[in-house]
């Protein structure tokens, strides 16, 4: 294969023994990698044109058969630096239908698992490989253990991959070339996925290649032993900078009492009409319950709402809805990894703090992606404890947030003098003026 020449004075990487290095590392352009016609073609129909950072460092190591874990902000292209060597890594193998499972994806998310398998059809679209996406929620079972098996690639959720480890016939993954953890941290450390992923490690050959890719990508090591990781490249574009938070994301926080939460956000909701809001809540009970209260009061604007407990189908119809009409959606955290919608989102509205930093990021990161710009709000009590506190105690990069301190924050009484409940004075929230004129200067 014949390879462009690159300027002398490019970076170099070293590949797999300390003496080597790819002259690949100073490529800008995908047409510059050493990578098959088919999928070249399918990038460039896709208008996927020159690398982003994360790409532009984890492929060449990628491409050379090395171990990757990736780290880098949200929305900096990670999927395309795991599913252009994956496709590559088959090719080269030579693998066709009949060779079985070669590549398995795990995603935290069902949504998240749709939108890797949709950029894989994407840039795999000459290739001959076949792919299936395995996740719950989802009828057809019968027919999905019928043909899991011989599938090439598989884009899962742990909990449907384990499932038919356990419970389908003649489904074998000896073969396996490459694993991908998409979102590696939360999988590695969140008790709901840690059990699943280690049991379906401990089923997977060890002799494979392995790529992790995540926004919060700790350097500690304790947690991926059990992956076996060959001497693996730890890549992390955006180490230096100044902010964990995209370079384009605008963030407040504004210091709210707990009974006037739900007035502000109703205030803030009225007053952006034309926008396309993300409003992120602590559980679903609490999405359940703002999504009907306000849905009766009708703020003018569609509302939607998407939680772990909804049908694959509505939830797959409300991403969709999402991603091109201004619609405000709450939501919990099963939208705040790695979805990518058509549209940007103009603003993620935090009503509850987040657990953690990362928690944080991950939820800001769905605004602000590539080269848009976006907004962020957070509610927070009037206590110490503040995410600014925590982050400062975690040693985290800064974040850049602007603080607004509503005025007037008067509870309001009944005749007997007990306070009011937020709910309690929805109906009236159209003629209260004291939210809007609170948060006039962040629209």
């Amino acid at each position: 294969m014949s390879l462009p020449d690159l300027p002398s004075d490019a970076p170099l990487s070293r590949v797999g023994n300390p003496t080597l290095f790819s002259r690949y590392a100073g490529s800008t352009r995908f047409e510059q990698l050493p990578i098959s016609k088919k999928t070249k073609d399918a990038l460039r129909q896709s208008k996927y044109i020159v690398m982003t950072d994360i790409q532009r460092a984890a492929l060449p190591h990628a491409l050379c058969g090395r171990d990757v874990r990736g780290a880098s902000k949200t929305g900096s292209g990670k999927t395309l630096a795991f599913v252009i060597p994956l496709l590559e890594k088959l090719y080269r193998e030579r693998w066709c239908r009949d060779d079985g499972v070669g590549v398995i994806v795990l995603s935290p998310t069902r949504e998240l698992a749709i939108q890797t398998f949709l950029v894989l059809n994407t840039v795999g679209r000459h290739h001959d490989f076949s792919a299936g996406l395995l996740i719950g929620g989802r009828k057809g079972v019968k027919e999905e253990k019928e043909r899991a098996n011989k599938l090439n690639i598989l884009v899962c959720t742990p909990g449907r991959l384990l499932q038919h480890m356990n419970e389908t016939e003649h489904f074998f993954c000896s073969q396996l070339q490459v694993l991908v953890l998409d979102e590696a941290d939360r999988m590695l450390s969140d008790a709901s996925f840690k059990p699943a992923v280690e049991l379906i490690i401990k089923d997977l050959p060890k002799d494979r290649q392995i790529f992790l890719f995540s926004a919060t990508h700790p350097k500690d090591v304790k947690d991926l032993a059990t992956l076996c990781l060959k001497d693996p490249e730890f890549v992390s574009v955006h180490e230096k900078s100044v902010t964990a938070t995209p370079t384009n994301l605008q963030q407040t926080y504004i210091i709210v009492p707990l009974h006037r939460k739900l007035d502000m956000l109703w205030g803030f909701i009225r007053s952006n009409l034309k926008s396309r809001i993300l409003v992120f809540l602590s559980t679903r009970k609490q999405v359940e319950f703002v999504y009907k209260a306000f849905a009766k009061l009708q703020p003018g604007i569609p509302l939607k709402r998407i939680h772990g407990k909804r049908k694959q189908e509505e939830r797959m119809v409300t991403v969709s809805q999402f991603s091109k009409n201004p619609i405000v959606l709450f939501s919990t955290d099963v939208a705040s990894r790695g979805l990518d919608f058509d549209q940007a989102v103009d603003w993620v509205v935090q009503v509850d703090c987040p657990e953690d930093v990362a928690s944080y990021i991950h939820r800001v990161g769905r605004t602000a992606r590539f080269d848009s710009v976006g907004r962020s709000l957070l509610f927070l009590m009037p206590s110490p404890s503040t995410l600014s506190t925590r982050v400062s105690k975690k040693k985290k990069k800064k974040f850049k947030i602007n603080i607004h301190r509503p005025v007037g924050t008067r509870v309001v009484f009944d005749d007997e003098g007990n306070s009011l409940p937020p709910l309690a004075r929805l109906a009236d929230i159209n003629n209260a003026r004291a939210p809007l004129d609170q948060i006039q200067g962040m629209q």
